[in-house]
């Protein structure tokens, strides 16, 4: 009993394991030919495939809504910017920025949902977006904005995984499998038009002799798959306040990570502006009150709510 209670535990710390490492496959696929915005196209259109097959017969009973569609866009650009900003940025910079994502996610259940902003949420969002300006200061600069296109990415990543939650928390009765598929074809969706914007006059796919480097990007695309499943598992038996604690796990295994594989260091004005944002993530479960979503009528069959995963 004790076990499958920490099944779903374990699940979440998983996939925040996952996403904490994940940048550093795609920056090494990166270094050797294979484009940060190839990589992440052909990695989720080859995970789109195997969930495709895993799913083909929830797939056979689905129906289109443009709630679903709306996951695929802001789950598919948060997928895709988080990882572009962390192959071509400053990577616990990029992460800090989509970790402002508790915030924006009060703003939009507001605004969809039809959920109360609380006083103490008024003051941790004050805090979150403090802890931002913090990061981003920058005094030879100017005014605290992300200072690079990667921190840009990393930004409006965690608008749209906000946006993808809130979204997803109105079509509460389509099936987790639907979700995962609408994740990786708005991954599709969005690596292909990076790919499409970056590799103008430049060929494609100039790699595909290496052996090694398409052996890579299917293992990651099955990587993808499972921490997908996994992390659905995960959100389906926690609560959702509870599942944000535990996925700021990938925080830490972020900084370790760039300390250990790039000699990235946070400087104390980083650190504290970072601690910040933690802080108003950890009692992100306070920002609101609850007001019930409203269900999409057009979704069908009861599963909970998604993440970014």
């Amino acid at each position: 009993m004790q076990f499958t209670k920490l099944m779903p535990v374990a699940a979440l710390l998983t996939g925040a394991t996952v996403w904490g490492l994940i940048w550093f496959p795609f920056r090494a696929l990166d270094s050797s030919g294979v484009s940060g915005q190839e990589a992440v196209t052909i990695t989720y259109l080859c995970a789109l495939v195997l969930g495709t097959l895993l799913y083909r017969r929830e797939l056979g009973m689905a129906r289109c809504s443009w709630t679903l569609a709306g996951i695929a866009l802001t789950a598919g650009w948060a997928n895709v910017g988080f990882m572009l900003g962390a192959v071509y940025g400053d990577v616990m910079r990029v992460v800090l920025l989509f970790y402002l994502a508790p915030a924006w996610t009060v703003l939009f259940a507001q605004l969809l949902l039809d959920e109360t902003l609380s006083r103490i949420g008024c003051g941790l969002m004050a805090i979150a977006f403090a802890g931002a300006l913090i990061v981003l200061w920058q005094p030879q600069m100017g005014w605290p904005f992300p200072r690079s296109t990667a921190e840009w990415c990393g930004l409006s990543a965690g608008v749209a995984f906000a946006l993808s939650n809130v979204l997803a928390r109105r079509a509460s009765q389509v099936p987790i499998s639907l979700k995962v598929l609408a994740v990786f074809a708005g991954g599709v969706f969005f690596g292909a038009i990076a790919t499409a914007a970056t590799h103008a006059g430049r060929p494609l796919f100039a790699w595909t002799s290496s052996a090694g480097l398409t052996g890579l990007l299917l293992l990651l695309s099955l990587v993808m798959l499972c921490v997908n499943v996994a992390v659905q598992f995960g959100l389906s038996r926690i609560a959702a306040n509870r599942a944000i604690v535990i996925y700021l796990f990938e925080l830490v295994v972020t900084a370790v990570s760039t300390w250990l594989l790039l000699d990235e260091v946070l400087t104390l004005r980083e650190w504290c502006g970072g601690a910040m944002i933690v802080v108003a993530g950890l009692y992100s479960d306070r920002m609101s009150t609850q007001a019930g979503p409203r269900a999409d009528s057009s979704a069908r069959c009861a599963a909970p709510a998604t993440n970014r995963d």
